[in-house]
Order: C-alpha cells, then sequence, then structure tokens
C-alpha cells in the first residue's frame, strides 16, 4: 500500500515563511499534494494508495481520486500519522508499504516502478532527498519492517534502522522524487525544472529572485 502522510495545509510549509505569506503557502503545498495524487492516479499498475489525513482539501482530494482515506485525527506529525497508518496496514494483511510524501510534485511514474523493481522479498528501498538529508520515499516489506522517523534529517538514521534488520536495503537516486520544496532554491529548481505541473505554473507566477532577495534581508 502507498501511505501519504498529509498534516494540516492550513499551515503549511512554515520554512518558505519568510519568503511566501501563509494564503500562497497553503495553496502551493495544496497545488504539490495535487501533483501527487495526480501522478498515482494515472499509475495503472499501482498497488492501493492511502492518503492519511484529516486535513479537508486532503480528504476531498483523496475522494476525487477514489483513494483511501486513513483519518489522522491527532494531527501531530508525519511519524505519528505514518506508525498508526502502518498498524493499519499490519492489521489488515497488507504486506509492504511505500511511504512517500505530498510535496514532491515532479514524481514520475516510472520513478515509481523503479522502487518497487528494485524491492526485495523482504527489506526496504529508500529514496533520499535531493540533499541527501530527509527520506522521500521508504518501502518496507514487511510493513512494519522497522519504525519510519521523519524529519530533516531522517535518511542517515533509516538506512541504519534498515540495515540493522539485517535485510537488504536499496537506496535509489531518483530526481524526480528527491525534490521537495523547502527553501527559496527548491522553489527556483522547481520553476525552472521541464514540466508542467500545478505547482509548476504557480512557482512560475512568482518572481522568485526579488523574493528570495527580501527574503534573505
Amino acid at each position: 500500500m502507498i501511505l501519504i502522510p498529509v498534516k494540516s495545509l492550513a499551515n503549511a510549509k512554515q520554512r518558505l515563511a519568510s519568503l511566501l505569506d501563509q494564503p500562497t503557502r497553503t495553496k502551493l503545498a495544496q497545488a504539490m499534494l495535487f501533483d501527487v495524487l495526480e501522478t498515482l492516479g494515472s499509475w495503472q499498475s499501482r498497488p492501493e494508495v492511502g492518503v492519511v489525513t484529516s486535513d479537508p482539501f486532503a480528504v476531498e482530494l483523496a475522494r476525487r481520486f477514489e483513494f483511501q482515506i486513513i483519518p489522522d485525527n491527532a494531527n501531530r506529525s508525519e511519524t505519528d500519522a505514518i506508525e498508526m497508518a502502518t498498524r493499519f496496514c499490519e492489521a489488515r494483511g497488507v504486506d509492504s508499504t511505500l511511504v512517500i510524501p505530498g510535496d514532491i510534485p515532479l514524481i514520475q511514474v516510472h520513478e515509481l516502478e523503479q522502487i518497487l523493481q528494485a524491492a526485495p522479498d523482504e527489506g526496504s528501498v529508500l529514496v533520499p532527498a535531493a540533499d541527501g538529508r530527509g527520506t522521500n520515499a521508504a518501502w518496507r516489506r514487511p510493513a512494519g519492517l522497522f519504525p519510519l522517523r521523519f524529519g530533516n534529517d531522517s535518511f542517515k538514521p533509516h538506512l541504519a534502522a534498515a540495515r540493522a534488520t539485517q535485510k537488504p536495503c536499496v537506496v535509489l537516486q531518483l530526481p524526480g522524487i528527491a525534490l521537495d520544496i523547502d527553501s527559496p532554491a527548491d522553489l527556483r529548481q522547481l520553476a525552472e525544472a521541464p514540466g508542467e505541473t500545478r505547482a509548476q505554473r504557480l512557482a512560475r507566477q512568482w518572481d522568485l529572485t526579488d523574493l528570495t532577495r527580501a527574503a534573505n534581508q
């Protein structure tokens, strides 16, 4: 099962607060989530998708794509949401989970297929963020093989936890999945990359050079 944790989008992207006001950050987060779910929706042979959320926009979007909604009523953190969703999967007999964030708008179906093709019979596949610090995809079989702990520097701890299971761990570098949007540089890279996703069209409306200069003053 593919799990996508989505916290409250009304407070999204706080690390861009010096650059964009909250309504704009929320609009960006909504556009990115739409891009991610739309890509998953176009994947013909995908596993079941579960959106782990209590956010009204995310719930409505999940319904639009006919994805499973796993209510996250606590709305504490991505880590708590995925821990709860993993237990949900285990109780249903789901044997593997693929966790991806909702802010990787350049994600491609062929990258998701690469993850499943590389997946061992038992073990894990990890895809680091572009900076090598975060984790932008984590596949596990069994579903709860090791706990996931998300944050700015989650990749090395995830890699250590995966290796501690003594099961195979495959690390893939996938550029579309690697780009999450947390900084002015990420926004510029998103705007300049080939493609016409909703998030890209939104970012191209902004003068990112002037915004970045103002944020750094």
